[in-house]
């Protein structure tokens, strides 16, 4: 059986996201595909990690000691509760044989390429989010709800078996990183 694709559960329309809301892309003829094989795990970390809906927006930062942090708008440090959640993210991922995650871009848990300052002026930087992060570093790729056509070549050359296409794949810069890259 084919592994399963940790989706973060925003993205799917469910409504998790900190002001109630949800980034839905589930219409996405990959996503949907996904859907309808049954191949979808759908989590969002924050709420693993304890956190409710609707909460404060939170930004991930480093301090004044060189730690990485996330803090919400009103200055609360919710860092333990973001590593929870990417805690429950990677132990969900390992007990599914998951090898792909698609994560909400931007978001303190699940960006992939970039995050916000932690200014709370909307302002971009490189980054990742912990869940991301912590997924990344377990060996799962991970793409961003703008790479989704990047992940399904990435997950058909690795389901194939051909791991230099996979990666190939995984590499090749797609036009939402190349838009990254160049801000």
């Amino acid at each position: 059986m084919p592994s399963p694709i940790l989706i973060s559960a925003c993205l799917l329309g469910q409504p998790v996201r900190y002001d109630g809301g949800a980034n839905g892309v589930s219409q996405h003829p990959v996503l949907a595909a996904w859907l309808a094989a049954g191949r979808v795990l759908a989590l969002c970390p924050e709420l693993a990690g304890g956190l409710p809906v609707p909460r404060p927006p939170a930004e991930r930062l480093r301090d004044a000691q060189g730690r990485e942090r996330v803090l919400d708008v009103h200055g609360r440090d919710v860092t333990a509760a973001f590593e929870a959640g990417a805690e429950q993210a990677l132990s969900l991922a390992r007990e599914h044989g998951v090898r792909l995650a698609v994560l909400k871009e931007g978001s303190p848990s699940c960006g992939s390429g970039y995050v916000y300052d932690g200014s709370f002026s909307r302002r971009r930087v490189p980054g990742r989010g912990l869940t991301a992060e912590r997924l990344m570093q377990a060996g799962i790729q991970v793409f961003s709800e703008h790479e989704l056509e990047a992940a399904q070549r990435w997950l058909q050359a690795l389901e194939a078996g051909d791991d230099l296409a996979a990666a190939a794949a995984a590499a090749a810069p797609t036009p939402r990183r190349k838009e990254l890259d160049e801000s």
